[in-house]
């Protein structure tokens, strides 16, 4: 992806200060992607080895029943990485957010769960060869959660109630994505940010209140701290266990700790028209249709009348019909009961039924942006 030519490449001596970061900028993400297209290789592997897939009747899957994985189709996915890649760093280059943001991770952490991601792996494929999935420890405590909530999303241990699932979940959507995660959820920053300046550009910047919903680990939080290093941000989300490691995360970081609530994103613990600009990255593909109107009626109501919502999720039908055979591969190899619904599904319908003004959709990789803005007069 985002191709380095192997020949001619100039010297280090001869490079600008930015050309010398936009080269480590490539070979890193260059580095990340072949490292997750050669995981999923190995792991496709081992489970056809150990634990062949198999259909509802318990038969193995027939071959014909399988969605096909063209090389057109291999082309188009490492055509939007590489595309994707290069929007990344002109947002970087442009100073929408600092470059250091482009090679951000803790990489010791990485390291240290990998194994703990493969040691995950036979739990997963023996519940996903069960269809079990609402599959709990009983140290996991599901009272008082959404019934929609209360699985095993992806066939993940501990669904989102577990510490162990926290600790790996984000090396486990970066290699899903083949190194794509966080640059997906950095695509949110640069819409956001121009919302926030064209809206409330004579806001101070310490009195600037931006709320991320369905925060997770913190990785979406952690990049707009990057972007807003004074502004006053607000993390949700439903998971205990997340909320933890994103606390865990973020007191990392310089600057103000962010404020972290545990709630509903359909019932957001927050008075109306108090922040400037409201994200949502991965979360509505996860939710049942109704759930989502919910939430974008929340975020119209909690947003400043000139806020901006961001919304990030996966490409939907309409988007790519050439990709769809991964979505139907990933709603049917995950556990993903919403997923189906939601790539059909009319977002830009449901943000005017808030009232919200669809200001722009962008498509970047295997994700879908809606930017929508709260009218003046609201």
């Amino acid at each position: 992806m985002f191709e380095i030519p192997t020949a001619n490449l100039p010297q280090p001596h001869e490079l600008l200060p930015n050309e010398l970061t936009k080269l480590a900028f490539q070979t890193f993400q260059q580095g990340k992607s072949t490292f997750g297209f050669v995981h999923k290789l190995l792991a496709n592997q081992a489970m056809k080895q150990f634990a062949p897939p198999r259909s509802e009747s318990g038969a193995n899957y027939r071959e014909e029943e399988t969605p096909k994985v063209t090389q057109a189709l291999i082309d188009e996915v490492r055509g939007r990485l590489d595309a994707m890649a290069a929007v990344d760093w002109q947002d970087a280059e442009a100073g929408v957010y600092p470059a250091s943001l482009l090679f951000d991770g803790a990489w010791d952490e990485l390291v240290m769960n990998y194994p703990r991601v493969w040691l995950d792996m036979p739990k997963t494929w023996e519940r996903a060869s069960k269809k079990a999935f609402r599959d709990f420890d009983a140290d996991v405590d599901t009272t008082g959660f959404p019934s929609y909530y209360t699985q095993n999303f992806h066939y993940q241990t501990g669904g989102y109630l577990s510490q162990e699932s926290a600790e790996i979940y984000d090396l486990q959507v970066e290699l899903l994505f083949n190194g794509g995660a966080d640059p997906m959820r950095r695509r949110v920053l640069a819409p956001l940010k121009a919302g926030l300046s064209g809206a409330f550009g004579d806001v101070e910047p310490k009195q600037v209140q931006v709320l991320d919903v369905a925060c997770g680990t913190g990785r979406t939080l952690k990049m707009l701290r990057g972007m807003l290093p004074q502004a006053s941000l607000h993390g949700v989300d439903l998971s205990p266990t997340y909320l933890r490691k994103a606390n865990q995360l973020l007191s990392r970081a310089a600057g103000m700790l962010p404020q972290l609530v545990q709630g509903q994103g359909e019932a957001l613990p927050y008075r109306e028209n108090y922040f400037h600009g409201v994200t949502c990255v991965f979360l509505f593909h996860e939710l049942p249709g109704p759930v989502r109107q919910q939430v974008i009626d929340e975020a119209f109501r909690v947003v400043r009348p000139g806020g901006t919502f961001v919304l990030c999720d996966s490409i939907q039908l309409d988007d790519s019909p050439l990709l769809s055979p991964m979505m139907e591969g990933f709603a049917r190899t995950f556990h993903e009961p919403f997923y189906r619904d939601y790539v059909r599904d009319d977002l830009a319908a449901r943000f005017a039924r808030a009232g919200f003004e669809v200001v722009e959709t962008q498509m970047h990789y295997m994700s879908k942006y809606l930017v929508g803005r709260k009218p003046v007069g609201a």
